[in-house]
């Protein structure tokens, strides 16, 4: 990922100097401060900028050389959607990438955001998923969610799920979340955390 770096006397100046010779708007730039000094006679500030465009292609650099170390052969899609990025990879053994319960997606996908957000200075938005594993994956969550939420309302008994990651609890409790008859809550410990699917005549009868 191309970096810039720039120097003046205070932060501001910093980052007007950036924007000029880069000729680029603040928004379409990260910018953080790597240096400061404050001293009467060494007042400076020294900035390190990453065009926004350019997170894109740092991104799928760092993928690309990940995946041919593993050697594998990689197709990729790429896509923005309400200001977040998604990835969508397509390799001759998607199962190895993705790995059992996708533990190894998780680790790839933990990598790659520890890597942009270091260089960042911020978090950094983007889905990762692998020959639509986690599209299908969210469908079944979400249709399973459902039914259980109907069996739920109807018995007036509690449903405990099995284990699931943060991304998959957050599913869960995203598709029941407006229900009118159950409500959800994660128990547990990781990795071993799971979500319960509720009655809400248990909050009244509390």
């Amino acid at each position: 990922m191309k970096k810039y770096t720039y120097q003046a006397k205070n932060f501001n100046e910093a980052k007007n100097l950036a924007m000029t010779e880069l000729m680029e708007q603040e928004e379409n730039l990260y910018i953080k401060e790597i240096e400061s000094s404050t001293k009467l006679f060494n007042k400076k500030s020294v900035i390190e900028v990453i065009k926004k465009d350019d997170v894109v292609e740092g991104i799928k650099d760092l993928i690309k050389d990940i995946v041919s170390e593993m050697g594998l052969t990689l197709n990729m899609e790429v896509k923005k959607r309400d200001e977040v990025l998604n990835i969508t990879l397509y390799t001759n053994n998607n199962a190895v990438l993705i790995g059992h319960d996708a533990k190894t997606l998780d680790a790839l996908t933990t990598i790659i955001r520890q890597s942009i957000n270091k260089d960042l200075g911020e978090n950094y938005k983007f889905v990762l998923d692998i020959g639509e594993y986690k599209q299908k994956r969210e469908w079944n969550l979400e249709k399973m969610a459902k039914s259980i939420a109907r069996e739920v309302a109807k018995t007036k008994v509690e449903a405990k799920l099995d284990p699931m990651n943060s991304y998959e609890r957050r599913i869960i409790h995203n598709t029941l979340g407006q229900n009118k008859k159950v409500y959800t809550e994660s128990e547990g410990v990781e990795p071993n955390r799971y979500v319960v699917i509720k009655p809400k005549e248990e909050i009244l009868a509390k």
